[in-house]
Order: C-alpha cells, then structure tokens, then sequence
C-alpha cells in the first residue's frame, strides 16, 4: 500500500499546466450537477455564428467545444495560460487574446470597476458570450453582445470547500448562502434578461490523500490559510481515518442564462 508520505510527494511533484486536471481526474471523481454546463453552451452555439470565452484557461474545454462557431474568440489574464491556450487553441482557428481579468464579482471593486475588466472587442462583436468559472463584468458583457445574443455563465458558489476547511480544522468562511441573487442582479442592472437562474451540488470524491494535496496545491484560493508544511500533521491524521476514504466533498455551483433585449 502506498504510504501518505508517498502520496503526498507524488502530489507535490505532479504538473499542472493551462487548466488540465487529468491527473486529479485519475484520482478522483465527481457526480454530475443538475444541469450541463456543455450542453448548454452547444444548445446555442449551434445557431451562433459569433462566440466569446471568457476566461479559457488552457484552452482545453474551448477545444472540445462542439458545435464551435467558425468565428470564436477566447480571453485569458493569467499570462502563463495565455500561451498553453495559443497552442491549443490556434491550429483550431481559435485566437486567444491576453487582457485584464475583471474584478472579483463578490468584491466592492465590482460595484465600481471603472476600467478594471474593459473587453478589448467593438460593440455587438458576439451572439453568446460564455464565462466559466471566471469573473465577468455584466455591462461589458453587454456591450459586445448583439441584439437578442445570450450569455451564459456557470460560477463556484459560495460554501463549495467548506468540507476541506473541515477537513484542516478550520471554520468555513462566514458568507451567505449564495451569491447567485448578486450575479442576477449585476446582470440584470447592465441590461440584460435573465432567462436561467439554478443552483446545484455535486459531490466530489477523493480516492486518497494524495488527491486532496494536489487539489489545494492547485487551488489555492479554495482554503486560503492552507499551507502544506502547516496542516501537514492534520492531512496525517486525515488520512489515518480510514473509514473517511473515498473523502466526499460538497461542490456548490450556479447557472445564469441571459439574453440581451432586441426588437
């Protein structure tokens, strides 16, 4: 049996590049929410002859995008993904355009962007704009959406690590239950209909130790007090726990579909 020391330095060593979990995917697995997000995206990028990602990480759910409009375009502010997501996404005809990234939707700064999180793109440039997962600003999305184009956005909600905060000892942030009523009426203040409004769970499961370690290596806002060489002893005594293995983990997502008026 593979010790917890083994497994914790085999997390530790693991690449993580672009945004590719293969190797927690291996290692753990995850039921599926009340929606797709996928599905939902392909519903209308059929019809759509224009499409924005914001946000695109590595590049990796764009690419397997299908139907992708012909004209699709990605973002991405984290400049070592910029790169990683160029060579994915370019042999597909897919530019990706480095820019800044908006503010925290949850934060004061969103309330007040000013320039923070401009769209380097003309007005009406996109019949849907998809964000997963990433900040976005509502009038912006807005701005370069056309007549009757949609916006459809998938975001972490709050309480989603509140297991691995348990897990460490520690008390889960003190946050509402959702901010789903926020994003809705940011969106619905820049202009825009809100047509889908639904939040969900999905239960993750890690196989080992090893998973979680590799989890909060890569995530590092999810337990933001989480330091390896400080919870070392309390992932030992987790660990330990054998009858808390598969560890089962509460994910919270929501859903917003919009479409912007036209005659």
């Amino acid at each position: 049996m593979t010790s917890f020391d083994e497994l914790v330095a085999e997390a530790v060593a693991a690449p993580f590049t672009g945004w590719d979990f293969s190797w927690l995917d291996a290692r753990s697995s995850t039921t599926p929410l009340p929606w797709s997000y996928d599905a939902e995206v392909a519903a209308f990028s059929a019809h759509a002859t224009t499409l924005l990602d914001l946000g695109t990480g590595g590049g990796e759910w764009l690419s397997r995008l299908n139907p992708r409009p012909a004209r699709t375009v990605a973002t991405e502010c984290w400049p070592p993904n910029v790169g990683v997501a160029a060579d994915t996404l370019r042999p597909l005809g897919v530019p990706v355009v480095q820019c800044d990234g908006a503010p925290d939707n949850m934060s004061a700064a969103a309330a007040r962007p000013g320039q923070a999180g401009l769209l380097p793109f003309r007005e009406r440039a996109f019949d849907l704009v998809v964000s997963r997962h990433e900040a976005f600003r509502a009038d912006e999305v807005n701005r370069v959406l056309t007549e009757r184009g949609r916006f459809v956005t998938q975001q972490v909600d709050y309480h989603s690590d509140d297991d691995l905060h348990e897990l460490l000892g520690l008390d889960p942030p003190a946050t509402a239950a959702s901010w789903l009523p926020l994003a809705t009426r940011q969106i619905t203040s820049a202009g825009l209909i809100v047509r889908t409004a639904m939040a969900g769970e999905s239960i993750m499961r890690f196989e080992h130790i090893g998973a979680v370690v590799y989890y909060l290596k890569v995530l590092g806002w999810a337990v933001p007090q989480y330091r390896l060489d400080v919870f070392l002893p309390r992932l030992r005594e987790a660990w330990r726990a054998v009858d808390a293995w598969p560890l089962s983990v509460c994910q919270r997502r929501f859903l917003v579909v919009a479409t912007k008026p036209g005659d």
